[in-house]
């Protein structure tokens, strides 16, 4: 039986892990920039929808797995540090947005946003700490595991959001190239530095 103290302090929870900087914080801040937030939501989704996948199955056994085999586990460090090292440059080197429109640039699409939260390391940690915390023991496992994982999204979808509109917002007051560049700088400087928290 689900409590009024246990929904208050998920939803807390949910709140202060997804709300709070990190890789994809950050790059949904750079995006809602350079591109608005309409074309930016397909990343919005794609964040959720990978969590909500991957915190599924953490809850049915996969967080088991990385720790009898830590070799897999270094493997997606090794990817996801890649992978966000790339998305670094894309973002540092992207053109201000009348140059992108015409470049054909895009933000990150929903599989790639999804993909990426399997070798997100900040993902990895809310998962294993949503399911070790707020599992229900009573009723079917995948059940609660899918019921609970929607609500952790649930909640983390305004808090993504405000930064994408953050970035929105930060956008408007970039009127020249050059603080275009500045801004890009700034954000593929941040998104690279978010790879120390992969290899540590």
């Amino acid at each position: 039986m689900i409590s009024l103290s246990w929904l208050l302090s998920m939803i807390l929870f949910s709140i202060s892990m997804s709300g709070t900087p990190g890789p994809n914080n950050v790059m949904l801040t750079a995006s809602g920039a350079l591109y608005g937030y309409r074309r930016t939501l397909p990343h919005i989704l794609g964040i959720l929808f990978g969590c909500f996948v991957l915190f599924t199955l953490i809850a049915l056994g996969l967080g088991v797995v990385f720790q009898r085999y830590p070799l897999i586990q270094q493997g997606l460090r090794v990817i996801g540090a890649l992978y966000l090292l790339y998305l670094a440059w894309k973002i540092a080197s992207a053109p201000p947005p009348e140059l992108a429109a015409r470049e054909g640039a895009r933000p990150l699409t929903f599989w790639q946003a999804a993909a990426f939260q399997f070798a997100n390391p900040k993902a990895w940690v809310m998962g294993l700490a949503l399911i070790a915390g707020f599992l229900p023991d009573e009723g079917m496992l995948w059940i609660n595991a899918m019921l609970l994982s929607a609500l952790m999204e649930v909640v983390a979808f305004p808090c993504i959001s405000f930064w994408a509109c953050f970035g929105v917002a930060i956008g408007r007051w970039l009127t020249t190239p050059r603080a275009w560049r500045v801004f890009n700088g700034i954000m593929g400087a941040m998104t690279a530095a978010c790879v120390g928290f992969i290899v540590t």
